[in-house]
């Protein structure tokens, strides 16, 4: 059973409020919030201001994915915001462990993520210390990108290493992802579909949550 985690970056923002509703009416498992600081990734999003406004309209488990040069800067920010786990890149700092303590030191869930072309293998000496690890399937940075299908093989080789070695971390996937390439992300050893664009853009956005959590 996957779990579906629209991409807020996706929505129509000058209907959040509305776009926030209609997904938790959905029955979403979490939302996930991209934040860019236009270094990291050549794009800007937002703040923990728009994450605190998200919290106080939705119950909904915030899931806060920092692309940031410098992400322990605001770890305590987002999590004093409202965000349930914060995720960091593993290219912004290679040596993540210091920062996966500081993240479970405010009582927040830790994720740790890796862009297409990172080898899977360097990272997974560090899937036991964090409840989320985050494969991209694009470069990050703009909604509405292709899937890049080489990022089903780090998801393989990582579903593999987390079963052999009896780990609680759960798989997620981030990019390109829709009710057509779905069902590969999640055969290949996904936890958790990230879908942007493809979320907020369908009609039926219950059906589509269903047709998810049913893989």
């Amino acid at each position: 059973m996957a779990k579906i985690a629209p991409s807020v970056l996706g929505a129509d923002f000058s209907q959040l409020g509305n776009e926030i509703r209609r997904a938790d009416q959905a029955g979403v498992d979490m939302l996930h919030l991209d934040i860019m600081d236009g270094h990291f990734v050549p794009n800007i999003s937002f703040g923990p201001g728009i994450v605190k406004t998200i919290d106080t309209i939705s119950n909904t488990f915030l899931d806060v994915h920092l692309m940031l040069s410098e992400p322990e800067k605001y770890f305590e920010a987002f999590a004093k915001a409202g965000a349930d786990s914060i995720t960091f890149h593993y290219e912004a700092r290679p040596e993540p462990l210091p920062l996966v303590k500081q993240i479970k030191s405010l009582g927040c869930e830790t994720g740790l993520s890796i862009n297409p072309d990172t080898d899977v293998e360097k990272v997974l000496p560090f899937l036991k210390e964090v409840d989320i690890f985050l494969i991209m399937s694009v470069f990050p940075g703009f909604g509405g990108q292709k899937f890049i299908k080489s990022a089903l093989s780090a998801v393989s080789t990582a579903r593999e290493y987390i079963n052999l070695h009896h780990l609680n971390t759960a798989i997620q996937v981030d990019g390109g992802i829709d009710a057509d390439n779905a069902v590969s992300v999640a055969e290949a050893g996904a936890d958790i579909l990230v879908m942007g664009t493809a979320f907020f853009g369908c009609k039926d956005k219950a059906a589509l949550t269903q047709k998810v959590k049913a893989l």
